[in-house]
């Protein structure tokens, strides 16, 4: 009984675990016309650096639009929601104003994005960003890579989209 008893609780942690690794998906019926979704990743390189992972939802563009993370559990991390004059941010049951995208992105992360251009390097269009080098060499595949070198810290922004 005990043996099967664990086989059991193995069985339903596995599958947990493997269902945990996905993000909720929209069917391509459901998503607006700007939509992309995957993974991203972002490190900082300061005197102690710092990283943050999630699954991600991204819709509409640099002037309105909302973005969704989520945990490698699927849980919803943030949402941040944006219109021309105005951003907010939702997380761990707060939720907090801010002037604009760009001041909302680096509160979230604790570092400036450069959120518009990363728009434009999802459609695959190579905007230049003073301080920032962006690789779209792999964006067919689905990556998207952007480094900034200065003004410091470093910065390492990896994006994996869905197909």
């Amino acid at each position: 009984m005990l043996l099967t008893r664990r086989a059991g609780l193995s069985l339903a942690l596995a599958a947990s675990l493997l269902a945990g690794c996905a993000h909720p998906v929209r069917t391509p019926e459901q998503r607006p016309a700007q939509f992309w979704s995957g993974r991203l990743a972002l490190q900082v390189e300061e005197s102690q650096s710092h990283s943050f992972a999630a699954g991600f939802e991204l819709e509409g563009s640099a002037q309105a639009g909302e973005l969704k993370l989520f945990s490698p559990l699927g849980g919803t991390l943030a949402q941040l929601a944006w219109a021309p004059g105005s951003a907010t941010l939702n997380a761990g049951g707060k939720t907090q104003q801010f002037d604009s995208l760009e001041a909302l992105a680096a509160k979230a992360t604790g570092t400036p994005l450069p959120v518009a251009a990363l728009f434009d390097w999802l459609r695959g269009l190579n905007t230049s960003i003073p301080g920032w080098e962006a690789d779209l060499s792999q964006l067919a595949e689905g990556r998207l890579r952007a480094r900034r070198v200065s003004p410091p810290p470093a910065a390492d922004l990896r994006v994996a989209i869905d197909k």
